[in-house]
């Protein structure tokens, strides 16, 4: 039987791993049938709340279907072998730790601003709104390998500035004021990364980049982070399946 989940992860995403893990490692076929909710929390030893909303993820990423009455089912996509799919939204310390890093965040800068059109859009700000611009790089052995600048609606977070430890997860920091971001929508490009970034932050070497610039939503639709995020290409590469 197999343990309970314990890493760091967040348990929903873990557990949809874990399925994930399953329909591999015991070569269910698409049109096969997953084994029951009941069976499930048994096996992973999890609340049947958690577990539907895992199998929710799992449907959203077409990897299983539902068919009412009878099941859930193990859909054709599940069947191409994607290695890091770059629909899945997670974490950025989740997404490199999957790529076997372990990242330490170094804080660049924080401050409270007027945002410009872009982000004042993205967000949905109205006239006067402000934003917290946090910029920081993500380390490996001391090595750069992503840089990330991440815009917050100010009214959402209403502690000072300085109170707060900005190197750990944004998205835990969210979940303490009730806005944890549940989905987001991307947009991907090759890049350099800026002149000015690079000359202020000694990243010469840091070469091409993977620009993923993302609008996170919290489970009411409500945008809570704009994110900028460059992925040293050296480290990264992201897959898909199209259909």
């Amino acid at each position: 039987m197999d343990e309970p989940l314990r890493d760091t992860r967040t348990l929903v995403i873990q557990l949809r791993d874990r399925i994930a893990d399953l329909i591999r490692d015991e070569g269910l076929r698409p049109g096969d049938k997953l084994p029951t909710e009941s069976q499930l929390t048994q096996r992973f030893k999890i609340s049947r709340p958690a577990l539907r909303e895992a199998l929710k993820l799992l449907e959203q990423d077409d990897m299983i279907y539902v068919e009412h009455g009878r099941g859930r089912f193990v859909s054709p996509t599940a069947a191409v072998q994607v290695e890091r799919p770059i629909t899945v939204f997670e974490s950025v310390t989740d997404m490199a730790r999957h790529y076997g890093y372990t990242t330490v965040n170094k804080v660049l800068s924080i401050s409270e601003e007027a945002p410009d059109e872009t982000t004042a859009e993205r967000l949905k700000l109205g006239a006067g709104e402000r934003v917290i611009r946090i910029e920081r790089l993500r380390l490996e052995q001391d090595e750069p390998i992503m840089y990330c600048v991440d815009y917050v609606p100010r009214s959402i977070v209403p502690a000072r500035l300085y109170d707060i430890d900005w190197s750990g997860s944004l998205l835990a920091l969210l979940e303490r004021y009730k806005h944890r971001p549940r989905m987001s929508a991307a947009t991907v490009s090759a890049v350099m990364l800026p002149e000015d970034v690079i000359a202020r932050n000694d990243l010469k070497d840091f070469g091409p980049a993977l620009l993923i610039r993302e609008t996170c939503y919290d489970t009411t639709g409500m945008p809570v982070i704009y994110a900028i995020d460059y992925h040293r290409g050296s480290h990264f590469s992201f897959s898909l399946a199209r259909k």
